[in-house]
């Protein structure tokens, strides 16, 4: 056993990621702001590749902590039961980048490299 995710298990994990994307686009639709505010903060999420300008172990740790749905889900629970809009609508955006991430088979990073995810090789 390589360690590698491949064949359908990959599929399955690259499916969920969708079936996330498509529910919180759903959800946003419903519960969210306008749509101009979905696409200018979609990709926020991304700015934490610039942990890795202080190196591999801060870089992995500044994704993962962006890129993990434990801080989304918090995010968008705590939206819905002290009914604070912004936080559901930062969830709901946060989660729907996370589905099209994995989606796209981009996962979260080892500090061994940037290429190294729990979607490939350790």
């Amino acid at each position: 056993m390589s360690g590698k995710t491949t064949g359908g298990i990959r599929a399955i994990l690259r499916l969920e990621g969708l079936v996330v994307l498509t529910a919180a686009m759903l959800a946003y639709s419903k519960y969210g702001n306008d749509w101009t505010t979905f696409a200018i903060f979609f990709l926020t999420p991304d700015l934490s590749f610039l942990g890795y300008l202080a190196g591999p172990k801060i870089g992995a740790a500044s994704y993962n902590t962006a890129h993990s749905y434990i801080g989304a889900v918090t995010c968008l629970t705590a939206g819905i039961l002290f009914t604070v809009p912004l936080l559901l609508t930062a969830g709901l955006i946060w989660c729907a980048h996370i589905g099209f991430d994995r989606m796209l088979g981009y996962g979260l990073k080892y500090q061994t490299g940037f290429h190294d995810t729990h979607l490939s090789n350790p």
